[in-house]
């Protein structure tokens, strides 16, 4: 968000106000980031990201009032970052197979930082959470779907892909597949088992040559 500058001295006050807050706030987000993607929303505290930046609890609720405001905001954050990683795999010309390998590189980044993904995490927890973060990770899930259902149905077209039945269930099953690798992954901290797992499921959508 920004602030005009009029010339007011209480104007340039409230900018630079507003200025200084958006890094705290930056912090605060990228801290229970992490934690989520390491302990789930239910496994920390306000008192934890505290501790960790190393400001009042006062200063967290300033920003975000409540956990569940907090939730939203890191759903939302990360939503718009990873979609918008797959707007730019899916350019004019790609063929499908590589925007799946773009796609599968997106939890493979996450998988290296040993983390998981952060709607998954939500999604194991998914009955505790607040109404409006349930919501937030449906949508998640709900937009993933739709984009690989669009590049499944291209490459169904352009003969370099190969599945049975409908592209939407063949979606889910990427999803499914992809997540539950990070899922079995977590407690070896082996990113190449991972990979070897993501690898064989594209592997089985891929159309033999010629």
């Amino acid at each position: 968000m920004s602030a005009a500058v009029t010339g007011g001295g209480q104007a340039a006050g409230n900018a630079g106000r507003t200025a200084a807050r958006a890094p705290t706030a930056a912090r605060v987000l990228d801290a229970a980031e992490r934690l989520v993607q390491v302990r789930g929303f239910n496994g920390f505290s306000y008192a934890d990201i505290a501790a960790e930046l190393h400001i009042a609890k006062a200063s967290l609720h300033y920003h975000f009032a409540t956990k569940a405001d907090l939730g939203e905001a890191l759903i939302t954050r990360y939503a718009a970052r990873f979609f918008a990683a797959l707007d730019a795999a899916d350019t004019d010309g790609t063929r499908a197979p590589v925007k799946l390998s773009a796609y599968a590189k997106l939890y493979a980044d996450v998988v290296s930082q040993q983390r998981m993904c952060l709607c998954g995490m939500l999604a194991a927890e998914y009955p505790t959470l607040p109404g409006p973060m349930q919501s937030a990770v449906l949508e998640f899930f709900d937009h993933n779907e739709t984009w690989l259902q669009a590049v499944l149905e291209q490459g169904r077209s352009e003969g370099s892909l190969e599945f049975t039945g409908a592209a939407r269930d063949t979606a889910r099953m990427i999803i499914s597949g992809l997540e539950g690798a990070m899922l079995v992954t977590r407690p070896y901290g082996d990113a190449g088992r991972f990979q070897v797992a993501a690898d064989g499921l594209l592997a089985t959508l891929t159309a033999p040559a010629g």
